[in-house]
């Protein structure tokens, strides 16, 4: 079988023998794994470069956010340990570093835009004066600026950030949308979400699937049914 390469599945477990187990129960079902600050508090760099021997692509869910010489030294970094994705957050001087170390490495750097655990009130209590909405489109505007090659946002507000991207120029524009569930999933710390069908017709290119894969019984089926939904979309 050949995996659904827009599919992406969060190993968020607390080590990296979890993880291994996850990817050995999964199979070929799966060809992209995000590996996220859980794991990379441990052993990250290691099981990315497992899994790039393995022939899978990475998502390094890192989320660097630090003054701009630091990110760009770590980008460079990463870029040369492998891995296909890299987040960090829409803040445009950590955009144009990250851009700046990738270089033309082959490692896609995505912009966070809003986390979508994050709701309108989340918001006005952190100090911003936007909706969700409106702090998306922001950052998504200055992510074109600074050159990144797509950014992270929910499911809501990806029709308008395809719709951006095409009209600037950029049809290869990367979407990638976590708080993606299965029609009858619990929706955990996520305030954002939609199906995977619901994601896909909005314009994600690329959706992340944590626990309604990695805690189902059978990870592998959960997959599976996931991916024929999204080729049915």
């Amino acid at each position: 079988m050949t995996a659904d390469p827009r599919l992406i599945v969060a190993l968020d477990v607390p080590t990296v023998a979890e993880a291994r187990a996850l990817v050995e129960r999964i199979g070929d079902a799966v060809s992209f794994y995000k590996v996220g600050l859980q794991l990379f508090a441990g052993d990250g760099m290691t099981l990315a470069r497992e899994l790039k021997a393995q022939g899978k692509q990475v998502f390094l869910d890192w989320k660097l956010h630090d003054i701009g010489a630091t990110v760009e030294k770590a980008a460079t970094a990463l870029a040369r340990a492998g891995g296909d994705f890299l987040t960090v957050h829409g803040e445009p001087q950590v955009m144009r570093a990250a851009v700046k170390g990738a270089g033309d490495s082959g490692l896609k750097v995505l912009a966070v835009t809003v986390l979508t655990s994050l709701t309108d009130a989340d918001l006005a209590e952190m100090g911003f004066a936007y909706t969700a909405a409106e702090l998306v489109e922001r950052r998504l505007r200055q992510a074109i600026d600074a050159g990144c090659d797509g950014v992270i946002c929910s499911p809501q507000e990806a029709a308008r950030i395809s719709e951006i991207a095409g009209a600037a120029g950029r049809p290869d524009f990367i979407v990638v949308t976590p708080g993606v569930r299965p029609a009858g999933s619990a929706t955990d710390d996520q305030a954002r979400i939609a199906t995977p069908k619901q994601a896909l017709q909005a314009g994600a290119t690329h959706l992340v699937v944590g626990r309604p894969i990695t805690a189902a019984a059978d990870p592998r089926a959960a997959a599976l049914a996931i991916a024929a939904e999204m080729a049915a979309a």
